[in-house]
């Protein structure tokens, strides 16, 4: 491998050709290195990323995941893969081989992680230590898939951390009344609640919508888009998953209500979010709404889990329950089921009237 020094400023350059992914030669030219090794190893990983050799680095590996991965992605799923890459993978193995990382290598990477503490100095939950050991297990996997590497060490190493198993809160029908009495002097709250109680949505979905979703005279409500915060910015995308994309029914009173909520706008844009909240002002709104009322306090997600529990409970099947809901599958729907225990009490008061029949 050549490199050349610049004559002007002292520094060095690599200058090559190579074949890339369609069969065509092309040129490359790189300039700015302090070194001549540095310009020789530069060219060397560049060469092994378009040869796909798992030889290369870690790192360089990383910005190949990284193209083959990031467009397939919403934009928050990549940051949120992006920040473990970045902050808890790359500073341990960036310049080791790929194919030379082995399992007691990730064990010590893992003992090093569970080290590490929080902005507040606490370790970091279970939970997340999972997340970053699955992260680098992905890495691997990707490497095995497209790219010939034979093992995964990360799975051979054994996971860190676990899944916790988080208590899924809900409020019954009253007090959810109780709640909503409270928020009456709050209207856009009020009716922002109103939506998430009465129709399960997401909070991503229900500050995306706009007046374009709503069609009055069929008692509809179109679910197609999501709304996130991100890096400062608005961004509108897709829903989570394909199921996700729905029509809603809704019921007559809400229906009224949301016509109500309209006429409160001087203006109104079809295309212009009626929520233009954010998701710390309904977090705030959620913990003024339990105080002023005394019911218990949950979070803004647990209203899907109500209104789920609530049609678990009027008799509705999983599978009703899911397509309303937008449920990737009858499964999900079913983890809702313990949320009444008053179930399993009227299943045995029966066989008692059965028995005794």
């Amino acid at each position: 491998m050549a490199a050349f020094k610049d004559k002007k400023n002292g520094s060095w350059y690599v200058q090559f050709r190579y074949t890339d992914w369609q069969g065509n030669r092309q040129q490359k030219f790189k300039r700015g290195f302090a070194t001549k090794k540095e310009a020789q190893a530069w060219e060397r990983e560049f060469l092994m990323q378009k040869q796909a050799d798992v030889n290369m680095t870690f790192e360089s590996f990383a910005e190949l995941y990284e193209k083959d991965v990031k467009p397939k992605l919403k934009l928050n799923t990549w940051l949120s893969k992006e920040n473990i890459i970045r902050t808890k993978i790359l500073p341990y193995f960036a310049k080791r081989k790929l194919s030379e990382i082995t399992a007691r290598d990730v064990i010590d990477w893992q003992n090093e992680i569970r080290k590490l503490k929080t902005s507040k100095g606490e370790p970091y939950s279970m939970d997340y230590l999972k997340n970053v050991h699955t992260q680098l297990s992905c890495i691997f996997n990707h490497a095995i898939k497209y790219y010939g590497l034979q093992i995964n060490p990360a799975q051979k190493a054994g996971n860190m951390g676990s899944e916790s198993t988080k208590e899924m809160l809900f409020w019954t029908k009253e007090e959810y009344l109780k709640f909503i009495d409270a928020m009456m002097d709050k209207p856009m709250l009020y009716y922002a609640f109103e939506i998430l109680y009465w129709c399960g949505i997401r909070e991503g979905e229900l500050l995306a919508l706009t007046p374009a979703d709503f069609d009055f005279e069929k008692k509809t409500l179109r679910i197609n888009k999501s709304y996130q915060r991100i890096g400062g910015e608005d961004v509108v995308t897709t829903p989570k998953t394909k199921k996700s994309n729905r029509i809603i029914q809704m019921p007559d009173f809400l229906c009224d209500e949301m016509q109500d909520y309209f006429k409160q706008f001087y203006s109104l844009d079809r295309d212009a979010r009626i929520f233009p909240l954010t998701k710390h002002r309904l977090k705030s709104g959620m913990e003024y709404g339990c105080k002023m009322s005394g019911v218990k306090v949950i979070r803004i997600h647990d209203l899907r889990h109500s209104h789920v529990s609530l049609l678990i409970n009027m008799g509705y099947s999983a599978v009703a329950i899911g397509n309303r809901v937008g449920h990737e599958s009858v499964e999900i729907t079913y983890r809702y089921a313990h949320l009444f225990p008053t179930v399993q009490k009227e299943m045995a008061d029966k066989l008692n009237l059965e028995r005794e029949a």
